[in-house]
């Protein structure tokens, strides 16, 4: 199974997909962290983060790019990954320093068929990404090729997920899945 978490800045969403995660029940549970530290903001984050998974027998997995290659370092498929987060992931492949991810379209293309590898490899996979889009739209030509590439890669994935889920407030709102089904409204 693969799930798509989204939410805002400060929404919730990495707690609920922690528990999600954790809720499948497999024996092996995988934390696969994006983030690359480059200043004192970034390391708060990440040791926020280490805190909120302390004692819950996570195996982390350091992999700010090239996210297929933690297939090679998990130990069976009936597997639990979470990849967190998916904007670092986005944003590590298009401006690397050995080469810049200038083609979108290819950018686009290797971050989802990597992520579709990962969940070949694992009976279960929660990814999380955020929603950046509600800022408005900026003149700056890379930052509106990165909003481009990360909403490309989000609905691909989307499409791809069994379920999509996005936490507002703190609460899950079920978008795509059985429980989508079960919660909706009908007006």
């Amino acid at each position: 199974m693969m799930v798509l978490v989204t939410g805002g800045s400060g929404s919730g969403k990495s707690a609920f997909a922690e528990e999600r995660a954790l809720s499948f029940g497999n024996p092996n549970a995988y934390y696969a962290a994006t983030m690359e530290v480059m200043d004192g903001e970034s390391l708060r984050r990440v040791e926020r983060h280490r805190q909120m998974r302390e004692g819950k027998g996570w195996i982390t997995l350091e992999q700010p790019r090239d996210i297929e290659d933690i297939t090679g370092r998990i130990w069976s498929y009936d597997s639990v990954v979470l990849v967190e987060c998916l904007t670092n992931l986005v944003a590590n492949e298009m401006y690397r320093e050995d080469e810049e991810c200038e083609n979108l379209k290819e950018c686009i293309g290797k971050i989802t068929g990597e992520i579709a590898a990962v969940a070949d490899s694992v009976e279960n996979l929660v990814v999380v990404t955020g929603d950046v889009f509600d800022d408005g739209v900026s003149a700056a030509p890379a930052l509106r090729n990165y909003l481009q590439v990360l909403g490309n890669v989000n609905r691909e994935l989307a499409a791809m997920a069994d379920e999509v889920v996005e936490v507002v407030v703190g609460i899950p709102v079920y978008l795509k899945g059985d429980s989508a089904r079960e919660n909706s409204i009908c007006f």
